[in-house]
């Protein structure tokens, strides 16, 4: 079964950055969709960016449209979230997630996060604060 781990959360000054790291434990990326996703305590998981493994097309929350970017490494069957310019309200559990190609696309794994479908990391922490 696949597996995607996260790392690389952490605390952050607003207007500070960082990158975090999904690993994940299939043979290609080539046949899923990646997504990274947000919730905090009281609110629904959000899309946060999500790419394709196939054509790498992307789709961005607009909250975060300009200040994030998502990459992928194939050869390392890793995709990465660099967050710049970060805001208090970037505070999350950041979870990487991937669902097959087949079942979905960018735009509709980022606008419902595919919580009973999906493959799913543990989380991680970022919190933005002074």
């Amino acid at each position: 079964q696949a597996k995607f781990v996260e790392s690389g959360g952490g605390s952050v000054q607003p207007g500070g950055s960082l990158r975090l790291s999904c690993e994940a434990s299939v043979g290609s990326l080539d046949y899923y969709i990646i997504g990274w996703f947000r919730e905090v305590p009281g609110k629904e998981r959000e899309g946060v960016v999500c790419i394709s493994g196939f054509d790498g097309g992307t789709s961005y929350a607009d909250s975060v449209k300009g200040r994030f970017t998502i990459s992928r490494d194939d050869a390392k069957n890793a995709v990465y979230l660099q967050m710049n310019s970060l805001k208090p309200e970037d505070s999350a559990v950041y979870y990487c997630a991937a669902a097959e190609t087949l079942i979905t696309t960018v735009h509709a794994m980022c606008e419902t996060p595919p919580l009973r479908t999906g493959y799913w990391g543990q989380g991680t922490q970022v919190t933005v604060s002074s």
